[in-house]
């Protein structure tokens, strides 16, 4: 990378951290990141899994989304004009995964949205979230203000011991459970605590002034059982746990129903519901629903050792054929010691065990659709 484009990275708050703490500083969504510490992406992986690991992600967006009315019913209405998931059921300190969809159905970005009570609060993707905020204030401006949280940290603290760890400085997060959201002091210091992640592991991810980060992570780090975590370790993670990533397993060209996120759209918002449709490309969504999809998203797992990369071409011959599909994520999965994938394929080739090949280096390796996650999730219910 070229001096002027290091340069024009963005930092979060907690960069000189990082860099103290010994991380490989790497580009990645316009900001300079850790990709790895010292430890190593195995081990920083392995110690999530059965510890705590701690990940700065403030990179990410987050956004109120203010009701002009004071309602916090009319912000949830507001949103269900952009995302196919029922908002207005979202209680009070819960939250909800969901997505932006465009007009053919595909996906703008996926996020979170709690209610905070008088306000929804949203946490998006970091190379979306100006286009995300402009698509909130071009739709929504009427009715909501807009309020991006730009003097904001967002740290996520994931793994078995995550609430252990917490408890000590907030006494509220052994009760919490999955999907909880809303106010409160970490420390002393005023943050949004949710019980949630992107790891497949039980843990909370803490939103907190920009000023206080540094310190707030020092202090959760000084804990024994918790290794900062990089980028690396995050994506083997969220492999293993069967999460896509935007930009990679989901896009402006897939739909909820290709990706195997039906799960992520209620009934009240499907085709017989209280409040269907509605939402940009409710049509093609809706009808997948109905008709089914001509392709799915599914897990791969290869019978031997290598891994199979994105970008990899599938195959339902191992000699011959056409393409019938692509691997969007793959890699090895430290938990497992093998390689896993995901990637999507025609619907009749989605069934659990069905063998297909994937194209490396010139060879085809077999492999079979398995099921996700691959690691048994842990979020406490």
């Amino acid at each position: 990378m070229l001096a002027s484009d290091k340069n024009s990275l963005k930092r979060t708050p907690l960069y000189d951290l990082h860099v103290s703490l010994g991380g490989k500083m790497v580009p990645f969504a316009g900001y300079d990141m850790p990709v790895q510490y010292p430890a190593g992406v195995l081990k920083e992986h392995l110690h999530t899994r059965t510890a705590t690991g701690l990940f700065d992600v403030s990179h990410m967006g987050q956004i109120a989304l203010r009701p002009k009315s004071g309602k916090v019913e009319d912000a949830a209405c507001a949103l269900e004009r952009l995302v196919p998931q029922d908002i207005v059921a979202i209680a009070p300190g819960r939250q909800r995964y969901a997505q932006f969809t465009n007009m053919h159905g595909g996906i703008l970005d996926d996020l979170m949205v709690a209610n905070f009570g008088d306000h929804l609060f949203l946490v998006v993707n970091a190379a979306c979230k100006e286009q995300d905020e402009a698509h909130l204030r071009a739709n929504l401006s009427d009715d909501c203000i807009i309020d991006s949280l730009a003097d904001r940290a967002l740290v996520a603290l994931q793994g078995p011991k995550a609430e252990a760890v917490l408890a000590k400085f907030c006494a509220e997060a052994p009760a919490m459970k999955f999907m909880d959201a809303g106010p409160h002091e970490v420390a002393g210091i005023k943050c949004f605590v949710s019980r949630s992640g992107y790891t497949g592991e039980d843990g909370f991810e803490i939103s907190v002034p920009a000023g206080d980060a540094e310190r707030l992570a020092k202090m959760l780090l000084d804990d024994p059982d918790v290794l900062p975590i990089g980028l690396g370790a995050r994506d083997s993670l969220r492999l293993e746990a069967g999460l896509c990533l935007y930009g990679h397993d989901i896009d402006t060209a897939t739909t909820p129903v290709e990706a195997a996120l039906e799960w992520s759209v209620q009934k009240s918002r499907r085709s017989d519901g209280a409040r269907a449709g509605g939402f940009p490309g409710a049509e093609k969504i809706l009808a997948q629903f109905d008709d089914g999809a001509s392709r799915r998203r599914v897990g791969l797992r290869a019978e031997g050792r290598a891994p199979v990369r994105e970008g990899a071409l599938l195959f339902a011959d191992g000699a011959g054929g056409e393409a019938v599909g692509k691997v969007t994520s793959g890699g090895f999965g430290p938990s497992l010691n093998a390689p896993v994938a995901m990637g999507y394929v025609p619907v009749g080739l989605a069934t659990l065990g069905t063998k297909l090949f994937a194209e490396v280096r010139g060879r085809r390796l077999p492999l079979a659709v398995a099921a996700m996650p691959f690691v048994k999730n842990t979020y406490k219910r």
